[in-house]
């Protein structure tokens, strides 16, 4: 159970109309409210079941019935003075929330099961969300107002979500108002005293640092070592309290900390177990919102005390979100934590560790604290469900690459029976998997096979099996192709043109050995974006030398380009070369700042190749790039800005990967159709593929998040005559049935408009 004071998201007036109450019961999650008339005296509850029955009972829906209309006038309340346990009865048993109310019904608080998330302002704080991060100040300002502004500054840098002070009353926090010169006071407390006297910052210089926080825009809070200071805290208007280690055991504070009905983040360190289920109770006898830190009291702790596994104990003992206070050496056990289920992570935060003051030595640095808030947050992504198991993109291109599959090892014509010896597993992945050998034994072909041939799943079940035609599309349209299946793709299905997806190895092939006749259709090629040595071409590279070898590389692709144009005599103008211009890094995305040398770089790369015959058009690209089957950061060519300036810059065009903008969209939290209308008026062709989540791309059309129908629609308003294929991955395999599967729903999707 909790009580809080802040209950006008549960009440509305007896003269609220339908609409309001909808919205008042949306917006608090609990399915009911309850009605005050003009003095704040409860007179009735409407609950989502009042509504319908209402509404059920009426031959028409009026939204402007007033609430006193469809009050329920007998309602659970409870009186301001009933004892916890009834209380606690109450809101555990039939109903999940009442008012408190005073001798004449007037609503001072509502009583509430314990919520299984904690809430601090607009932070929810739980299992299934981020974890708060609170970087502790406290007095690490050293009583400089500026450097605890540039400590708040620092802290929002490095990705803290709240950054948290300390207030003390010196004259009724200490015994006789003692001051570090008395003779009274042990050596520990003298010193202790000193550093407060020299550092705590007045009230009023607190407040301004709470206020400046604010407008930065990261959550103030606040530890109050007395009751005075709660007071003064309690003015300035706080959303939230941290309760000290030290304070855990004051039952004094922790009632009048009670009484403000704001969440409290309590730390256990130097307290017994007996006496964490003492203050437990109490506060659950309080109707506290709470959460509980593991934490050791020592200024370093070692990592041997530290004990993290208690956190299992400690959200059982509390029933309640956990997390961890730490004051030893380094941020590994802060990360540590999270995967144990610490949901709150508090870390002392300095500008220099040798500073006057026990805490600065315990203290992270702005860049620590911030590769400890990387590490949580990656931690995070981690997570996953915990329930099913889902293959990554990079581990289906890795399965393709090094598994197995089943293949022929015979011709077979059609008719045929398949037996047991002519099956045999050979690399790569591409086919049927081995396991499923039993599954194609006696199965009769459906088609004509060839020596080595893959089984794929259509050969076991001939209702899988796509069978192409003459797709209509209101733009010219086409399918990916190798040397050795152009011929067979198009007769297929009398595409507009072919994209071929040149490999490196490609490159060294003569054209003339594979092409053996004139295509009457466009053409488009995409450059190679991995060549031999392990050379992911960059043309943004700082390397000079790394950036010489991929002009080197795209020089020869264009050359090999003017070669293939000879079989396509329909081709009268610049053949499309889609490009994959590179700046994908490694470990982390590049700073904001570098991206324009890193574009301007790629126009000095380009002005170094001959270009003629061709319309160099750079692709779209995804965040989180798959490279090897492993995963990268892209930089470049997916905002929208980005790519508008250096077309105009360049007077270029671009190709527009669909399935990378919705990846790039999801990313950067960007509106999809927003994006396509930007970029659609400088495309000059398209690749469509489904994606999902931020790194899902190339999936089947209708197998991931994208509204096809609005795509086509924003693409039909801004770029009508752009070309377009679909890219599935792997798509190739089985005679080109992922794309025949895409363009049907592709077809589909287009006539709706």
């Amino acid at each position: 159970m909790i009580i809080e004071k802040n209950f006008e998201n549960y009440i509305i007036s007896h003269n609220s109309i339908l609409k309001d109450i909808l919205v008042k019961i949306d917006s608090n999650k609990s399915k009911i409210v309850f009605v005050v008339d003009g003095t704040s005296k409860v007179i009735g509850s409407i609950s989502d079941g009042d509504i319908r029955r209402h509404i059920i009972a009426q031959p028409k829906i009026n939204l402007l019935t007033k609430a006193s209309e469809i009050c329920n006038p007998i309602f659970e309340y409870v009186k301001f003075d009933a004892p916890p346990e009834k209380i606690k009865i109450m809101v555990n048993g039939k109903i999940n929330i009442a008012p408190i109310v005073d001798n004449e019904l007037k609503i001072i608080a509502v009583a509430k099961k314990r919520p299984e998330n904690f809430r601090i302002q607009n932070f929810t704080i739980g299992e299934k969300f981020p974890t708060f991060i609170i970087a502790e100040i406290g007095n690490n300002h050293n009583g400089d107002i500026k450097l605890a502004k540039k400590l708040v500054d620092l802290a929002k840098d490095a990705g803290a979500d709240c950054v948290k002070f300390q207030m003390r009353d010196m004259s009724s926090l200490y015994r006789n108002s003692s001051k570090s010169s008395s003779e009274k006071e042990d050596l520990g407390s003298q010193y202790v005293l000193s550093l407060l006297e020299k550092f705590q910052l007045s009230n009023s210089n607190l407040f301004r640092i709470f206020d400046y926080a604010s407008k930065k825009n990261i959550l103030p809070l606040c530890t109050a070592w007395d009751i005075e200071s709660i007071e003064s805290l309690e003015n300035y208007g706080l959303p939230a309290y941290k309760v000290a280690s030290a304070d855990f055991i004051n039952h004094d504070l922790l009632l009048r900390l009670s009484e403000t009905r704001k969440p409290l983040i309590c730390s256990t360190g130097m307290t017994k177990e007996s006496e964490i289920i003492q203050s437990i109770n109490y506060l659950q006898d309080l109707g506290c919102h709470y959460s509980l830190l593991h934490c050791n009291s020592t200024y370093p702790a070692a990592f041997k005390d530290i004990n993290l596994k208690y956190l299992y104990r400690l959200a059982d003992l509390g029933k309640c979100v956990v997390g961890y206070s730490g004051h030893e050496r380094g941020y590994n056990i802060p990360i540590a934590s999270v995967g144990l289920g610490a949901r709150i992570i508090e870390k002392h935060f300095t500008i220099d560790k040798e500073m006057e003051g026990n805490d600065h030595v315990v203290s992270l640095l702005p860049e620590e604290f911030k590769k400890m808030v990387d590490g949580i947050r990656e931690v995070e992504l981690s997570f996953g469900n915990g329930y099913t198991k889902i293959l990554s993109q990079g581990e289906i291109i890795n399965r393709e690459v090094l598994g197995k599959s089943l293949v022929i090892n015979c011709d077979l014509p059609k008719g045929k029976v398949m037996e047991s010896e002519m099956i045999e597993v050979r690399s790569p992945g591409t086919g049927v998997e081995p396991y499923r050998k039993k599954e194609i034994i006696g199965k009769i072909a459906t088609r004509n096979f060839k020596k080595n041939d893959f089984f794929f799943q259509s050969d076991i079940d001939s209702n899988l099996a796509i069978e192409p035609h003459s797709y209509k599309f209101n733009r010219p349209w086409g399918v990916p192709v190798r040397y050795h299946d152009v011929d067979n793709l198009i007769n297929k299905a009398s595409p507009d043109l072919v994209e071929f997806h040149l490999s490196y190895k490609d490159l060294e092939l003569n054209p003339k050995n594979y092409l053996l006749r004139d295509y009457n259709i466009d053409l488009v090629v995409h450059v190679p974006e991995l060549f031999a040595n392990d050379h992911i071409l960059d043309l943004s590279s700082e390397n000079q030398s790394y950036r010489e070898i991929s002009i080197k590389n795209l020089q020869k692709t264009i050359d090999v380009t003017r070669s293939i144009r000879e079989f396509f005599p329909k081709c009268i103008k610049d053949i499309p070369l889609v490009l994959n211009v590179g700046g994908a890094t490694l470990n982390e995305p590049v700073a904001y700042e570098l991206k324009n040398k890193m574009y301007n770089r790629i126009l000095e790369s380009l002005s170094k190749v001959n270009s003629d015959g061709v319309e160099i058009i750079p692709q779209t690209m995804p965040p989180l790039p798959w490279h090897f089957g492993g995963q990268r950061f892209h930089n470049l060519f997916m905002d929208s800005e980005d790519i508008i300036e250096f077309c105009k810059k360049n007077n270029s065009r671009i190709c527009l990967d669909i399935s990378h903008a919705k990846l790039a969209c999801n990313y950067n939290d960007w509106d999809f159709e927003q994006y396509i209308s930007k970029v659609a008026p400088y495309t000059a062709h398209i690749h469509i593929s489904d994606s999902y989540g931020t790194d899902g791309e190339g999936v089947q059309v209708g197998e991931g998040e994208i509204d096809f129908t609005a795509m086509f629609k924003c693409l039909d308003k801004y770029c009508p005559n752009a070309s377009f294929i679909p890219e599935i991955w792997q798509g190739h395999k089985n005679f080109g049935s992922a794309f025949w599967y895409a363009l049907n729903k592709l077809e589909n999707f287009s006539k709706v408009i």
